[in-house]
C-alpha cells in the first residue's frame, strides 16, 4: 500500500491544498466515485433490459464520467489532468472524451432509431475507457497488442 501511496501522492499544488484531504479521505472519495459510477452503469443495464436504450446510454455515460472523476482524488485534479494529456495517453484521452460527448449528443439529438446507435456509442465508450485505463499500466498496451496479435495469427480467415 505504501508503494501505491508514494507513487500517486499528490503534490501541494494539485488543487486539493484548500481542502486538506488526507490520503485516507482521498481513497474513500475515489472508492465512492467508483461505486457510484458502477451503480449508474448497473441501473443503466436495467434500463437496457426494459428497452430504454437512450436511458441506458445516458446512465452508462454518467457512470463512466463519475468513475473517471474519482481518479482526480488520487493524484489531485491538476496532476491528473496533466497526466491525461501526456504523449503516451493523449490519443486514448481524446478517444474517451469524444466517445462520451458523441454518446450524449446521440441521446439528446437523434430523434428516431437512437437505440442501436446509442448502444454502438456505449461500446465505443467502453473500448475507449479500457484503452485509457491500459495506458496507466506499465506495458499494458503492449501486452494487449501482443495477445491480439497472437489470436489474429491463429485465425483461419
Amino acid at each position: 500500500m505504501e508503494f501505491i501511496q508514494t507513487a500517486t501522492q499528490p503534490s501541494d499544488d494539485d488543487g486539493f491544498a484548500p481542502c486538506n484531504m488526507t490520503w485516507q479521505h482521498r481513497i474513500y472519495a475515489f472508492g465512492a466515485c467508483f461505486v457510484i459510477g458502477a451503480f449508474f452503469s448497473i441501473f443503466g443495464s436495467i434500463e437496457l433490459w426494459l428497452g430504454q436504450w437512450a436511458a441506458f446510454a445516458f446512465l452508462y455515460t454518467l457512470g463512466t464520467v463519475t468513475a473517471l472523476a474519482g481518479t482526480l482524488f488520487l493524484r489531485g485534479p491538476k496532476t491528473q489532468i496533466n497526466k491525461m494529456f501526456d504523449k503516451e495517453r493523449i490519443f486514448a484521452t481524446i478517444a474517451l472524451i469524444a466517445s462520451i460527448i458523441i454518446t450524449i449528443l446521440v441521446v439528446i439529438i437523434v430523434p428516431i432509431g437512437k437505440g442501436p446507435l446509442a448502444m454502438l456509442c456505449c461500446i465505443a465508450q467502453f473500448i475507449a475507457f479500457c484503452w485509457y485505463t491500459l495506458t496507466y499500466i506499465p506495458g499494458g498496451i503492449t501486452v494487449v497488442k501482443s495477445c491480439f496479435g497472437a489470436v489474429a495469427g491463429r485465425c483461419p480467415c
